[in-house]
């Protein structure tokens, strides 16, 4: 019995205290300390522009989303309008269901399209629903 005391008492963990974490975290706020080979202790300093440089490399890199994010759509969107703007009478067109059809009327709010010569079907759509203009040959 009195070898199971003696382990028992060799695996206690040792009791930390504040008093311990205070100091530890008072010595280790600024530096931190790296031994040589030799044993001796020496402060190693932070590099204050490799914060920065973090920094500019995250700026950086909204910068680069922004382009991705918003500027290639709104460039897309304003083609868009500028193609709608210049349909007129005769042009071929497609729309974003893939109908073609060729242009009779534009007005602001809409666009008709004849899509059978035989029959003489007409179609009214929204202009944002012309996907393209097809080129004449």
């Amino acid at each position: 019995m009195e070898v199971l005391g003696i382990l028992a008492e060799a695996n206690v963990p040792e009791v930390i205290t504040a008093d311990d974490i205070s100091a530890e975290s008072q010595q280790t706020t600024g530096t931190t300390i790296q031994t040589d080979p030799n044993g001796a202790a020496k402060p190693v300093v932070k590099n204050p522009k490799a914060q920065w440089q973090q920094f500019i490399f995250i700026g950086l890199i909204f910068v680069v989303m922004y382009f991705i994010m918003f500027r290639g759509p709104r460039k897309k969107q304003q083609q868009q309008k500028q193609m709608i703007m210049a349909l007129k009478k005769n042009d071929r067109v497609q729309t974003i269901g893939g109908i073609l059809g060729t242009v009779l009327e534009v007005s602001e709010t809409e666009v008709v399209l004849k899509i059978d010569e035989a029959n003489n079907t007409k179609l009214r759509v929204l202009p944002s629903a012309v996907s393209r203009v097809i080129e004449q040959k």
